[in-house]
Formats: C-alpha cells, sequence, structure tokens
C-alpha cells in the first residue's frame, strides 16, 4: 500500500488556519467566510505538485467539482432552496409553526421537531432537504416561544442526521452498501440498532432541557390548514419513499397553487419567492463545488492516502481494525466535508480491511456510514450546518453545543465495537 504523502493535507490545513484561527483571534467566526478559505486552500493545491502542469491540475479540480455527487447535491440545494422560499411566501412555514404550537406544549416542541425531522430525513435520504424545510419552522417556534434559537435549530439538524445514514435511499447508505458489497436491508438493521439508543437519549436531553421550562407562547397564533399542505405532500411523499427531487418538485408545486389561491402572492411574486429561496443557496452551492476541487487535488497529490496508511498503522485485532475503519471514515469526511464523497473515498480500503480481518461487511458499512455521518453532523464548514446556519442567520459554531444526537451516535457506535456481542451466523462462525 503506497503510504501518500503529508504535504498533499496542506490545502486543508491552510483552511483549517484561515477559517478557525481567523474566527479565534477577532472573536467574530462571521468575518471569514468558508468559500473564501477554500479558496485560499484551492489556489494552494494548486501550486504543489510542480510535476504536473498547472493545466492538468486545474482539470482535476474541474472533474472533482463537476463529480455526480457534487452536482446532485447542488440540485438538490436548488431546488429546496425554492421550495424553502415558496412554501414561506405562500404562508406555510407560519401556519405550520402556528398549527403545531397550538397542539403540542411548548415545553415539547423542540422534542416534537427532532422526531419529525428524523422521519422526514428517513424517508427522503436527505439531511440537508430536511434542515432547508424545518428550519423556518424551527426559527417560527424560537421566536413564538422564546426557546434559544440555537437549540430548536440544533434539534433539526440532529433530526435530519438520524435518516441521512439510514434511510433507504440515502446518497450515503446507497454509497456504504455498495462499496462493501451487502444487502441494504442487512446495513440498515445493523445501523438502527447503533443509532437507536443515541435517539432516545436526544430525546431525554430535548425533554430536560424545555420540559420543566415555563414558556409563554405570544404573538398571533392563527393558522390555515390549506398552506400547510406543501409540507404534509412532502412529509408524505418522503415517507412513501418517492425519489427527492420528486418529493421537491412536487412541493414546490402545491407551494405555487396554495400561495396563487390564497392571494400570498400573484404570478410575478412566486417567480420572486422561488428566486429569493434559490439565491439563498448560492454560497453553500459554491462551497461544495470549491470543497470538491480542493479535495480532488489533495487526493491526487497524496493527502488522502496518507491519511488512511497512518490510521491503518495502528491497527491492533478486530476491534483495533474496527476502530481504525471509524477513524479513517471520520479523517477522510473532515477533509472532504462530504459523507457521501468520504465514503465512495474510504469505501475501497476499509473494504479491504475488513476482509482482511474477516469484518461483516453490513458492519464495515455501518460503521463506515456511521462516523462520516457523525462527523458531517457537527463540521462547522460542512453543508449541513452551513445550510441550518443560513436559514436561521446564526454561525454554525452557535449550533454546535445543541447537537446531541451527531455526539452520542458516535458514542454509541464506539460503545458498540468495544463491547458489542459477536452475532453467531447460519453457518457457525462468529461474526
Amino acid at each position: 500500500m503506497e503510504k501518500g504523502h503529508v504535504l498533499g493535507l496542506l490545502p486543508i490545513g491552510i483552511f483549517l488556519i484561515i477559517f478557525v484561527g481567523t474566527g479565534i483571534i477577532t472573536g467574530d467566526f462571521y468575518i471569514m467566510p468558508a468559500v473564501v478559505g477554500f479558496l485560499v486552500a484551492l489556489v494552494v493545491a494548486l501550486f504543489q505538485n510542480r510535476s504536473l502542469p498547472l493545466a492538468k491540475k486545474i482539470e482535476t479540480a474541474c472533474k472533482g467539482a463537476g463529480d455526480e455527487t457534487i452536482i446532485t447535491m447542488v440540485l438538490i440545494f436548488i431546488l429546496a432552496g425554492a421550495f424553502s422560499g415558496i412554501v414561506k411566501a405562500a404562508g406555510g412555514a407560519d401556519s405550520t409553526v402556528n398549527f403545531s404550537l397550538s397542539i403540542i406544549p411548548p415545553n415539547l416542541a423542540v422534542v416534537g421537531i427532532f422526531i419529525v425531522g428524523c422521519f422526514i430525513s428517513l424517508s427522503m435520504g436527505t439531511s440537508v432537504g430536511t434542515i432547508t424545510a424545518l428550519t423556518p419552522i424551527a426559527v417560527g417556534i424560537s421566536e413564538k416561544t422564546n426557546l434559544p434559537l440555537a437549540l430548536t435549530v440544533g434539534a433539526v439538524v440532529c433530526g435530519a442526521m438520524f435518516g441521512d445514514n439510514l434511510s433507504m435511499i440515502s446518497d450515503t447508505t446507497i454509497a456504504a452498501v455498495r462499496t462493501q458489497g451487502c444487502e441494504m436491508k442487512d446495513k440498515f438493521k445493523q445501523n438502527f440498532l447503533i443509532v437507536l439508543p443515541a435517539a432516545i437519549v436526544t430525546i431525554i436531553i430535548l425533554v430536560s432541557r424545555t420540559f420543566h421550562s415555563t414558556y409563554v407562547v405570544t404573538g398571533d397564533m392563527s393558522y390555515n390548514i390549506f398552506q400547510i399542505l406543501p409540507y404534509l405532500v412532502v412529509l408524505i411523499g418522503a415517507l412513501i419513499g418517492f425519489n427527492v427531487f420528486i418529493v421537491l418538485f412536487s412541493g414546490i408545486g402545491v407551494s405555487i397553487i396554495v400561495g396563487l389561491a390564497t392571494g400570498k402572492f400573484d404570478f410575478l411574486g412566486m417567480f420572486e419567492a422561488l428566486g429569493s429561496g434559490i439565491e439563498s443557496m448560492y454560497e453553500i452551492s459554491i462551497l461544495s463545488m470549491v470543497v470538491a476541487a480542493v479535495v480532488a487535488l489533495v487526493r491526487q497529490n497524496g493527502g488522502i492516502q496518507f491519511l488512511i496508511y497512518a490510521i491503518r498503522k495502528c491497527f491492533r485485532g478486530r476491534k483495533g481494525a474496527e476502530l481504525g475503519i471509524a477513524g479513517i471514515s471520520a479523517a477522510v469526511d473532515v477533509c472532504t466535508a462530504n459523507n457521501t464523497v468520504a465514503i465512495v473515498m474510504a469505501g475501497g480500503i476499509v473494504k479491504e480491511i475488513g476482509e482482511e480481518y474477516e469484518i461483516p461487511p453490513k458492519r464495515v458499512a455501518s460503521i463506515l456510514d456511521i462516523f462520516t455521518s457523525v462527523i458531517q453532523g457537527i463540521l462547522p464548514y460542512g453543508a449541513q450546518l452551513l445550510t441550518a446556519a443560513s436559514l436561521a442567520s446564526l454561525h454554525p459554531t452557535d449550533i454546535l453545543p445543541n447537537l446531541y444526537y451527531p455526539v452520542l451516535m458516535g458514542v454509541s457506535a464506539i460503545l458498540f465495537i468495544c463491547f458489542g456481542k459477536k452475532v453467531i451466523k447460519n453457518n457457525g462462525k462468529k461474526e
């Protein structure tokens, strides 16, 4: 196995120094946009590896930015932004918040939005789409109840990450299963048993933080059931298992009908609302492509290979191998800021490790998917937190202290690796 080159990771290091360091020095994490930090990292990556002509390095960067997974994600961003803009203009967000608070005690609203997020993400298979749909509702709940905004938005992110690595139609699930050569249903069962305790503890924590508090709902609480219809269409379509594009297109179409029928906007106002929603996703879309370009160059320069090689040297026995798989998954996601891309990149090497230590493919797939999702759910420059922060006018670091589920998911998975019992196969061999 090739060792790779530690200097290949230099662009990622430069980004972390700029992005995190500037925030620490100035005390203002808003001052350095993530996209600017990654543009600097891209320049650094282009100046590395002088044995290759600049044109070849630019070609590599462009192929990384234009990868099918990245472009698909960008299209989801655009549609999710359009849905968010049009459903809000149609009055859907306000009506949904008011309706929810009319049937759910204010001190249970945060738990409710976490559970709803779990169902939507599990059904739609996209954490970003879930965050985009529910964050405006979380903002409204915060405004109506005086609950901390970072807490309500954190509950949305937690719920979104629940389904991100469990959903049958999630890119991460598909990538993990394909790279490890196992059945999707087997991976789901293995995964569910690992993350269920984390979800239960998250609910307990959210209840404990809000149940005994005395929040008073203020302001106009009127709602129109018709205006809630777009969210129901998205939720039901997601539960049925429709493709995320079909679900979002349907939600946009119904929102347009509702907005026009209720007089919330006219024909021209419809386009304005759609455009406004899409514009809110411009920065995230560009950032995703720039990050992918940087990662492609980092990989070409041996950075990812060095990372994998260094972690693999630490393996000691089967449990050590499983912890190594977890470490590789997490480390690659830190570098890629995209759990699907991280799974694709690390999938081949962890499959090799799994075969070497006789770890069942479904177990490898679960560990791979879970630990990329753990990191993705708490990564300040990841699409999930950037989306939530953008829609709620927060900084990603404001939300971090409230991300209980991703952290607990990682703890649960580590406990599973270290203390989980071996399962006996039908042929008598232990898994």
